[in-house]
């Protein structure tokens, strides 16, 4: 595929997503106050982002509301709360996974709530269940995407297959998730040209939500957005589970569409995140996260690494090795 876009032109069909409650609830288990989330929506609508992710609808029957706060959930009344009518350019997103999320009672009609585009996270083996919630999810009146998780692990062939199925469906946006930060911009850029051609042919867009294990979240975004990816996941100060995401600011001082502003979103880092950080909410690139993303593992190993504030990296490799080999 052509390389599509330069440096200093502006491409109309780039949307930004802002992930920083959901991927960045993961750190704190959802408890973010509600100044924090007015502060970040006036701030996202400031900076010109496009879609703002409040979090999960999570089912309470799987999960317990007194474990998690209310943003692991997403009632559309705690949203409007924040968003009152949202008369603005900005959209609501909302994740939902497969098998965690009772779709049919818990995401109403489009037309009865503030949220615009219902975004469903499946592994390649559930691709039909994820289906069946796009249908139900479009025939409602939502925008939907659908994220395939853990994408380094998939085979080529299945990843085809399902898109080329998925292709089929009223699904907006195909999603190249590189959840364990392991993907090099070289492979980014191959998913990317394998993505888009199969959503061109269906007439779908393509994002990218990149984790930075290694430090690459930003590189492999902007990677893939030259080969014709356009929704682009981003967090506040890279906020977001285990080595976090990669970074709004970093994004928004990169594109060059003068809509996009940076000056907000530093401002949340000012005020929020920063204090966050203070308060022994960790997130953020660190050698354990280097190895998982090595290893093309699952970060759960390094999140109990960090949390038990241990610093024997040597011993954790091994520990990561036989892990893996075993």
């Amino acid at each position: 595929m052509a390389h599509k876009g330069d440096l200093l032109s502006v491409r109309q069909d780039i949307r930004v997503v802002d992930a920083t409650i959901r991927d960045g609830g993961l750190c704190n288990d959802f408890r973010f106050d509600d100044k924090f989330v007015k502060d970040l929506y006036n701030a996202n609508v400031k900076a010109g982002v496009d879609y703002m992710e409040f979090g999960y609808k999570a089912s309470k029957e799987i999960f317990s509301e007194s474990d998690f706060g209310k943003w692991k959930f997403c009632n559309d009344s705690d949203i409007r709360k924040i968003v009152g009518d949202n008369k603005t350019n900005l959209k609501i997103a909302v994740m939902a996974d497969v098998g965690r999320t009772d779709f049919e009672k818990d995401i109403i009609p489009k037309k009865e709530s503030p949220i615009d585009i219902i975004r469903i996270a499946t592994y390649i083996n559930t691709i039909p269940a994820a289906i069946e919630m796009i249908e139900d999810c479009a025939k409602k009146g939502y925008e939907t995407s659908i994220n395939i998780m853990a994408v380094s692990k998939a085979r080529t062939e299945d990843i085809k297959l399902a898109l080329e199925i998925l292709g089929k469906s009223p699904v907006n946006v195909f999603y190249i998730v590189d959840s364990y930060g392991s993907v090099y911009p070289e492979e980014a850029r191959k998913l990317a040209e394998m993505y888009c051609e199969i959503a061109d042919k269906h007439g779908k867009s393509v994002g990218i939500h990149a984790h930075n294990n290694q430090q690459l979240a930003f590189a492999n975004t902007i990677e893939a957005m030259t080969q014709g990816v356009s929704y682009l996941d981003a967090t506040v100060d890279g906020m977001g589970r285990g080595a976090g995401n990669c970074a709004l600011e970093l994004l928004l001082g990169f594109l060059k569409n003068p809509k996009y502003k940076v000056a907000p979103i530093l401002k949340i880092i000012e005020e929020h995140t920063q204090k966050l950080r203070e308060q022994g909410v960790k997130w953020g690139y660190d050698i354990p996260y280097m190895l998982t993303g090595q290893f093309n593992t699952h970060p759960r190993p390094a999140i109990s690494f960090v949390k038990e504030d241990r610093r024997d990296y040597s011993k954790f490799n091994h520990e990561l090795f036989d892990i893996i080999n075993s």
